[in-house]
């Protein structure tokens, strides 16, 4: 969870992937009304989300499951059209029908990443930290002043649901860092709250180029490799 452009899908797709060469079996939910959040994982291409099925009258839950790279379940959430309608409302309906009904439920993942928008202003963007659907709570900053202002808010939330079943923090991943003064910024904002820093990702062109042609970092590494042995 942060603030937009920050490279929380990017994180949370790559993790995915990590995760599913491992062995488990992974569930992407995406939570933010661009839709975006698993492309990367299905070569660029968009999936219907759930209030999109849900406006099709349709309770068919393999209308909102698909797969991507290595077989991760990958699900939208989806909003409301642009200026029409509460985002945060919408996540709330497409999480509370997953949730409902049982469809996570029906696939037995493993593990599930819900990539969330960071707005907890909004208190749809909160729904898997006060529901308790998260264990863990994991926040993508860079080191510029407003993405770690956006993460001291997103504590301030995780922070009042803790206490009632809430999700917990399990520490920051700093992106795009690519020298000392970046790490410290955040080291600094980490001893300040009492947090710990999981890793810091250096900024990198390869990461762009894989967003440009619709895939995760892993997958062309797996290409090279192939490639270099003659398999």
């Amino acid at each position: 969870m942060v603030k937009g452009g920050i490279g929380k899908s990017t994180t949370t797709s790559n993790s995915g992937v990590a995760l599913s060469d491992l062995g488990y079996k992974v569930m992407q939910v995406g939570c933010d009304p661009k839709n975006d959040s698993t492309n990367s994982l299905r070569h660029g291409k968009p999936i219907p989300t759930v209030l999109d099925t849900v406006r099709s009258r349709s309770n068919d839950s393999s209308e909102v499951i698909y797969k991507g790279y290595n077989g991760i379940l990958c699900v939208e959430a989806g909003g409301p059209e642009p200026g029409v309608g509460c985002a945060g409302r919408g996540i709330i309906a497409a999480i509370e029908l997953l949730d409902n009904n049982g469809i996570i439920d029906e696939y037995s993942p493993d593990i599930v990443i819900y990539d969330v928008l960071g707005d907890v202003v909004c208190g749809g963007f909160a729904i898997t930290i006060r529901q308790g659907l998260a264990e863990q709570i994991y926040t993508v900053s860079s080191s510029d002043y407003m993405a770690i202002y956006a993460v001291n808010n997103l504590f301030k939330g995780i922070l009042k649901y803790a206490n009632s079943g809430g999700g917990l923090l399990g520490g920051i991943i700093g992106n795009s860092i690519n020298n000392i003064a970046q790490k410290e910024m955040i080291n600094d904002f980490s001893e300040k709250t009492d947090t710990r820093v999981i890793q810091y990702i250096p900024g990198s062109p390869t990461v762009t180029k894989c967003e440009i042609d619709g895939m995760t970092t892993i997958v062309p590494l797996i290409l090279i490799r192939l490639k270099f042995t003659g398999n």
